[in-house]
C-alpha cells in the first residue's frame, strides 16, 4: 500500500487547518496552500472530498473558508485518509479463490495486516497530531543553560 500525494497532502492541509482555526475560525486554502507549499487548486480537490466526506465545512465568499466539522478530537487520521483514498487494506479479503493456502495466506497475512492498519490510523486523532505539532514547534525553542 502506498499513500498517495493526495492523502499525504490531504492530512497536512487538515492538521494545518485545525492548528490555524482552533475549531473556531475559517481558513481559507490560499493561506494553507502558503504555508504549506501546495498548490491552491490541488488542495481545492482534496478539500471538495473532505467536505463530501463531512470531515470539513465550508463558507462560500470574501471571507469565506473552511473548518473541521467536528471536533478534532472525533477526526481519525484513517477517516481522512479513506475519504481521500479510498480502503486502506493491502488486499481485498473479499476474493473467493476456493483456495486452501490462499485461505491460510489471506486469514493469517493480509487479514491481519489490515486489521493492523486500521487500529493505526484510526487509533491517532486530529487532535493527537496537533498536540505533537505544538510541542515540537515548543521544544524547538527551548534553549538551555
Amino acid at each position: 500500500m502506498k499513500i498517495s500525494t493526495k492523502g499525504r497532502y490531504g492530512l497536512r492541509a487538515m492538521i494545518d487547518l485545525a492548528v490555524n482555526s482552533d475549531g473556531k475560525e475559517l481558513i481559507n486554502l490560499k493561506s494553507i496552500s502558503e504555508r504549506q507549499n501546495l498548490s491552491e487548486r490541488y488542495l481545492e480537490q482534496i478539500f471538495s472530498v473532505l467536505k463530501k466526506n463531512g470531515l470539513v465545512n465550508s463558507i462560500k465568499g470574501p471571507q469565506g473558508g473552511y473548518i473541521p466539522s467536528k471536533e478534532i478530537r472525533q477526526i481519525s487520521v484513517g477517516d481522512i485518509l479513506r475519504a481521500l483514498e479510498g480502503s486502506l487494506h493491502i488486499v481485498d479479503s473479499q476474493d473467493t479463490i476456493n483456495d486452501k493456502i490462499e485461505d491460510c495466506i489471506k486469514n493469517n497475512v493480509w487479514k491481519k495486516m489490515n486489521e493492523s492498519i486500521d487500529k493505526i490510523v484510526d487509533n491517532i486523532t486530529l487532535e493527537d497530531l496537533v498536540f505533537e505539532y505544538k510541542k515540537s514547534i515548543i521544544e524547538g525553542y527551548m534553549y538551555y543553560i
